[in-house]
C-alpha cells in the first residue's frame, strides 16, 4: 500500500479552527502525529480527538485522508456515547476493530452510521495523569485476522509521542483544548503521467484526493461542467460541482472513501427539474477517487413536480435505500440507551439533526391536553416561549400534527406562512417538518425540525421521518414512565435512609450517600446506626442488587429487619442469619451484601459479621490504615442455611472504622483491589478530625464524577474517648 508522506504535508493544513485556544504549534504537533500514525499502520485516514474544555464532548481536531464535510456528524463525540473513540478515552485502553463484523459486535451504533467494510484503531493520548484525547486510524478491513502486535505497538508509540509533545506544549503554557472545526491535513498530489491518454477520452474524468479536492480534470469533464480545468483544480468537488453536493449523494461518497469499493449512482446534471440524467461512477484508490460522468437514461423514480431548490433526497437507488435504513437503526440503538426525557431529546438532537441537515429542533410533550416545551435547540432565545402550554384546540402546526396524527412538511417558510396566516416565524428562509409523536395509538407530543434553507422532502425521506417520529414517541413514553418511577424511588429511598445518626459519648458516626449517574439515580445501598438497650451501637451497611423502586423497597425491608433483630437483642451472627432467611422468604428475586458491626462505645470492643460485602477499613490513631480481613458468609438471599462467623475487634481512641459499598471502589476495567487500596491510602492521609471532613474527602472524587454507574454509601465511626485498647484485635467479651 502506498502511504501518505509525512513531513511537509503534515505541516500544511486546509482549514483553521473557527475559534478556540489551539496554537499553530499545537496544530503542527497534531498534524504530524496524525499523518505519521496513518503511515505507520497502513491506514488510509486518521485523526485526533481532543478535549473541548467543556465536560463531556471530545472534538475532532485534526483529520487526514477523508473529506471533512462528509463526516461532520462525527466531529463531536460525547465521552459517554457507545463509540470506540469515547470508550478509548473513558477507559484509557486501546480499541482495535479489524473489520466491520468486529465493529458491529462491539459498537453497532458506529456501523449503523457508517455501514461500510473498514478496520479502525483507537489509542488514548495520555501523559501521566494528563488525558488529552484519542488518536485513531482507519484502514482496509482484515476479516478473520486480528490487529497484529506490531501495528498495535506502532500506534501506541505514535500516541505516546503525541502525548509527550502535547505535554511539552502544556508546560510551555500553550493550551491543547479544542473548540473549533477540525483542521484538514492534505495528502500529497501523486498524479502521474497518464494524463495525455485520459485527455483523449470523450468520457468526463476527474480525479480527487482523499480530502475531496479536485486534482485533475480532463477536457471532456471541463466541457461538461462548463468550467476550465484551472478553475476546478484545488477546489472541493462539492463546491465546484454543487449538484453533486446534495445530501442524497453523501452516502455514496462516504461509502467509496471508507470501503474501497466502486460506487455507481444516477444524478441530475444540475439542479433544475429538466436537467439531463447522468451516471456517476466513483473508483477509489489509496491516494484518492476517480470520478467519471456519462449520459444515462432517467431512473424509474423522479422527484415530485414543484420541488423547491434543494431536494432533501434524490433517486431511490440502493444506496439511498440503505441510507434510509441505517438512519432509523442508528437512532433506535441510541434511544435504547436513553432513559429520561432529557436524554431522549439529546439523542434526537445528536442523531436526527445531522442525518437530515437540520439546524432547529423542538419537542413538546402532552400533559392534560396542553403541549409543554420539553426541549429546544437552534431557535432564537425565547421565541418558543409563546407556544409553551398551548391547548389542543389552538390552530398551530405543532398542535394539528398531533391531533390529526398526520406529519406536515413545509418546503419553505413562505409555504408555512401561507398555510397558517399570521403565525409568528423565527426566520424568513428555511423549511419545517412537524411530526406527531404517537406511541401505540396514544398521543405523546409533537416534534419540530427546522432547516436553514428551503428543501424538498422526497417520499422516502417523509417515510423515514414518520417512522423515526414513532421511535421517538415510544422512547419518550418510556422515559415519562421512568421519570415517574424514579421520582417514586427517590422519595422512597430518602424516606428509608436515616435522617440523622445517634449522638453518643465516646463515639462519633458520619454517613454519606451518593446516587449513581447512569440510568435511574437510585439503588439499594444503605447505611444505619442502631442504638440497643444495652448501650451498644450497631453499625450497618448494605447493598441490594439492582436499581429502581424494587431495589429501594427491598433495601427498606432489610433495614427494618436488621433494626428489629438488633433491638430484639440478637447477637450479630443471628442478626445476619435472620435477615438472610427473611430475604429468601420475601423472594424478591434479589440478593444483598451486608456488613454488621456491634460496638461498645465505652470500651471500643466490637463484634463484626460480613455477608459478601467489601472488607471494612480501619485507621489507627497513629495514621496507619489497614484493610481488615473478616471471614464472612455468602450474600443474603441465596442459601437459607448460610452461617456468618463473628470476628472480634477492638477500636482504640482516635481510630476510625470505615464501612462502604462497592460503588466507592469499583471502576470499569480495573480490579476492585486497586480501588480498595486507593481508598485505604486516602483514609490514611485524611485527618481523623473532624470526621465530616474525612467523609467528604473519601467520597469527594466519586461525587465529582459524571460517569458513576453505581450508587455509593459510606459510614464512618470514630472512637473519641473511653477505655484505651490496643488498637488491634483482642478477646472482646460477649455483648
Amino acid at each position: 500500500m502506498q502511504r501518505p508522506a509525512s513531513g511537509a504535508h503534515a505541516d500544511c493544513v486546509t482549514a483553521r479552527p473557527d475559534s478556540g485556544p489551539a496554537t499553530d504549534a499545537t496544530v503542527r504537533v497534531l498534524a504530524r502525529a496524525c499523518v505519521d500514525a496513518v503511515q505507520a499502520v497502513g491506514g488510509f485516514a486518521g485523526g485526533v480527538y481532543l478535549r473541548s474544555g467543556a465536560e463531556g464532548p471530545l472534538l475532532l481536531a485534526v483529520m487526514t485522508g477523508l473529506p471533512g464535510r462528509l463526516f461532520r456528524p462525527w466531529w463531536r463525540m460525547h465521552v459517554n456515547r457507545p463509540y470506540p473513540v469515547a470508550e478509548a478515552y473513558r477507559s484509557g485502553q486501546s480499541v482495535h476493530l479489524p473489520d466491520a463484523e468486529a465493529a458491529m459486535r462491539r459498537f453497532p451504533q458506529l456501523m449503523a452510521g457508517l455501514p461500510f467494510p473498514f478496520g479502525s484503531l483507537y489509542e488514548p493520548v495520555m501523559a501521566g495523569s494528563q488525558r488529552f484525547g484519542v488518536l485513531f486510524v482507519l484502514r482496509p478491513a482484515t476479516p478473520g485476522a486480528s490487529v497484529g502486535a506490531a501495528d498495535r505497538e506502532r500506534l501506541r508509540t505514535a500516541a505516546d509521542g503525541l502525548a509527550q509533545g502535547l505535554a511539552a506544549l502544556t508546560t510551555d503554557g500553550q493550551p491543547v483544548l479544542w473548540t473549533g472545526d477540525p483542521v484538514g491535513v492534505p495528502p500529497p498530489d501523486t498524479a502521474q503521467g497518464a494524463r495525455e491518454a485520459v485527455e483523449r477520452l470523450t468520457l468526463a474524468v476527474l480525479s480527487v484526493d482523499r480530502e475531496g479536492r479536485i486534482r485533475y480534470v480532463n477536457r471532456s469533464a471541463a466541457g461538461l461542467l462548463g468550467l476550465g480545468a484551472p478553475e476546478l483544480r484545488g477546489r472541493l468537488l462539492w463546491e465546484a460541482v454543487p449538484w453533486l453536493g446534495q445530501p442524497a449523494y453523501e452516502d455514496h461518497f462516504r461509502g467509496v472513501f471508507m470501503s474501497g469499493e466502486p460506487v455507481r449512482f444516477p444524478a441530475r446534471l444540475g439542479r433544475q427539474q429538466d436537467s439531463p440524467w447522468v451516471a456517476v461512477d466513483l473508483y477509489p484508490g489509496v491516494d484518492g477517487v476517480t470520478v467519471t460522468i456519462d449520459a444515462a437514461e432517467p431512473p424509474g423514480y423522479a422527484p415530485e413536480p414543484g420541488s423547491v431548490v434543494r431536494p432533501g433526497a434524490g433517486p431511490g437507488s440502493p444506496a439511498d435505500r440503505a441510507s434510509a435504513l441505517y438512519r432509523p437503526v442508528s437512532l433506535a440503538i441510541a434511544l435504547t440507551e436513553a432513559v429520561t426525557a432529557r436524554q431522549v431529546s439529546a439523542v434526537v438532537t445528536q442523531e436526527l439533526l445531522p442525518a437530515f441537515g437540520g439546524r432547529q429542533l423542538a419537542i413538546y410533550l402532552l400533559n392534560e391536553r396542553h403541549l409543554h416545551l420539553a426541549w429546544e435547540t437552534g431557535f432564537p432565545q425565547g421565541f418558543l416561549d409563546r407556544f409553551d402550554g398551548v391547548a389542543l384546540d389552538v390552530r398551530l402546526p405543532g398542535v394539528e400534527t398531533l391531533t390529526t396524527g398526520r406529519p406536515m412538511f413545509f418546503e419553505s417558510m413562505e409555504h408555512l406562512a401561507s398555510a397558517y396566516p399570521g403565525i409568528p416565524l423565527d426566520a424568513h428562509v428555511g423549511a419545517r417538518a412537524f411530526l406527531p409523536l404517537i406511541a401505540s395509538g396514544r398521543p405523546v407530543g409533537s416534534c419540530i425540525l427546522g432547516f436553514d434553507a428551503p428543501r424538498g422532502f422526497s417520499p422516502e425521506e417523509r417515510a423515514v421521518l414518520t417512522a423515526l417520529a414513532g421511535l421517538i414517541a415510544q422512547a419518550l413514553e418510556r422515559a415519562q414512565r421512568y421519570d415517574t418511577e424514579a421520582a417514586l424511588a427517590r422519595g422512597l429511598q430518602a424516606a428509608l435512609l436515616p435522617h440523622r445518626l445517634p449522638v453518643r459519648e465516646n463515639v462519633e458516626t458520619v454517613g454519606r450517600y451518593l446516587p449513581g449517574t447512569q440510568g435511574m439515580d437510585v439503588g439499594g445501598d444503605w447505611y444505619d446506626v442502631v442504638e440497643t438497650g444495652e448501650g451498644l451501637l450497631a453499625l450497618v451497611i448494605g447493598d441490594v442488587q439492582g436499581h429502581g423502586v424494587a431495589a429501594a423497597a427491598t433495601m427498606g425491608q432489610l433495614r427494618s429487619a436488621v433494626r428489629a433483630f438488633t433491638l430484639g437483642g440478637s447477637p450479630p451472627e443471628q442478626v445476619m442469619a435472620g435477615t438472610n432467611r427473611l430475604l429468601i422468604g420475601l423472594d424478591p428475586g434479589q440478593f444483598a451484601s451486608c456488613c454488621y458491626v456491634l460496638l461498645d462505645p465505652a470500651s471500643g470492643r466490637a463484634r463484626a459479621v460480613r455477608a459478601g460485602h467489601p472488607q471494612p477499613l480501619l485507621r489507627h490513631a497513629d495514621g496507619r490504615a489497614e484493610v481488615l480481613d473478616l471471614p464472612g458468609g455468602v450474600v443474603l438471599g441465596i442459601d437459607p442455611g448460610a452461617t456468618y462467623p463473628v470476628t472480634e475487634l477492638r477500636l482504640a481512641p482516635g481510630s476510625v472504622l470505615a464501612l462502604y459499598t462497592d460503588g466507592l471502589v469499583e471502576e470499569a476495567g480495573k480490579d476492585i483491589d486497586i480501588g480498595v487500596e486507593r481508598l485505604r491510602a486516602a483514609l490514611a492521609a485524611a485527618r481523623p478530625s473532624p470526621l465530616t471532613e474525612t467523609a467528604d474527602r473519601l467520597i469527594g472524587g466519586a461525587g465529582d464524577s459524571s460517569d458513576r454507574p453505581d450508587d455509593i454509601a459510606l459510614l464512618l465511626a470514630s472512637r473519641t474517648g473511653g477505655a484505651s485498647g490496643t488498637g488491634g484485635r483482642g478477646a472482646a467479651p460477649k455483648s
